[in-house]
């Protein structure tokens, strides 16, 4: 029978992005794959081939619910350890890899219990909370974001965020910068919206004058609620905009655009990478860790993208820098370059190399 691979993962697009490219690419590699993650975990699994089986376990966080509820976790995740446990001592996997997210401690302790294989896979600048509970008791500590925070004498490899198949078919596409023709803008908030980039770049570009607001064509991702409102402030600007709660052919937005403004949670900065987009990010200020603003560092220190703290990006202040950036075409040309060579294009294939080694080594 062939080896088999655990995947545990949390129910973020954050966390599923990357364990999906994992999961086609040992697929083909010929490897058994599961999918270990909760009730609600498995309602994000939309993506995955059909070949991979989603097994679910019980998990739960402390983040959520009444008192009453938090007493409930240990004994909900104590019963998701053993339920993970049990069906690995049925059919055992030769790794074990966790991509954060509280659905994946039941996969990831079972593992630790078994003595099996094991490895997470960090997307971010600095490590999730459960990811840090593993980060001392795995073989490996892959990042996708480097570097990565890690805890004092846990040693970490750079592997890159992988991105899905769709994103690498458009590595380094042309950019063709701003000029006096249409100018696609990309606008997204993260897998939850963002009320933020609804209020300010609507505002923001109704600033701009006449001639270059005719020209803008605008994709807009908006929470559900703010749809109607964002459309009507694009209108009456006399903005092109097509506003969704979500965009299923972000590839080919992002091939198309002259600019994105957006979020940068970990798998946006890497597909902004891979295609070669200038970029302004505006990290989440409610990050508990910061660790949004750690992974733009990276392009913004060299010189792809924009930072805006949430602070900072209001109407006047987000007019000012897109006003910038349509007037230096050249500038936005080099932003784009830059980017692609901060890319890892090969994340996929290096956590494939890590996986495929850690079958082979011993545990601890």
């Amino acid at each position: 029978m062939s080896k088999l691979l655990i995947i545990a993962a949390g129910g973020t697009g954050g966390h599923m992005f990357p364990a999906q490219a994992l999961a086609e690419a040992m697929l083909a590699k010929g490897w058994r794959v599961k999918l270990s993650t909760d009730e609600r975990g498995a309602r994000y699994t939309g993506g995955f081939p059909d070949a991979v089986e989603v097994t679910q376990v019980q998990s739960s966080t402390f983040a959520r619910g009444g008192l009453q509820a938090k007493f409930a976790v240990p004994k909900r995740i104590w019963s998701g350890v053993k339920a993970a446990r049990a069906q690995m001592q049925a059919d055992r996997p030769a790794v074990v890899v966790g991509f954060g997210g509280y659905p994946a401690i039941p996969a990831m302790g079972a593992a630790t219990w078994l003595r099996l294989p094991r490895m997470i896979h960090e997307q971010n600048g600095v490590l999730g909370r459960v990811n840090q509970l593993f980060a001392r008791r795995v073989n490996k500590v892959a990042c996708g974001t480097w570097p990565t925070k890690l805890p004092w004498l846990v040693k970490g490899e750079h592997a890159g965020n992988p991105v899905r198949a769709a994103v690498l078919e458009r590595a380094g596409a042309p950019y063709i910068p701003p000029g006096d023709y249409p100018i696609s803008f990309l606008v997204m908030g993260g897998s939850q919206g963002a009320r933020i980039l609804s209020d300010v770049v609507p505002a923001a570009l109704a600033q701009l004058p006449e001639p270059i607001r005719k020209n803008l064509r605008v994709g807009h991702q908006a929470r559900a609620e703010d749809i109607k409102r964002v459309e009507f402030a694009y209108a009456k600007a006399g903005i092109s905009a097509d506003v969704e709660p979500f965009f299923s052919d972000v590839p080919d937005r992002l091939a198309e655009c002259q600019l994105v403004i957006t979020r940068s949670g970990a798998s946006t900065v890497a597909d902004v990478s891979v295609v070669g987009r200038p970029a302004i990010f505006v990290p989440l200020a409610a990050a508990i860790r910061d660790e949004q603003t750690a992974n733009a560092r990276a392009l913004v220190e060299a010189g792809a993208a924009i930072l805006m703290t949430e602070a900072e990006f209001t109407p006047g202040a987000l007019c000012a820098e897109v006003t910038k950036l349509l007037n230096a075409p050249e500038r936005t040309t080099e932003m784009s370059e830059v980017a692609v060579q901060c890319s890892t294009p090969d994340a996929t294939e290096r956590l494939v190399s890590l996986v495929e080694n850690l079958a082979e080594e011993p545990t601890k």
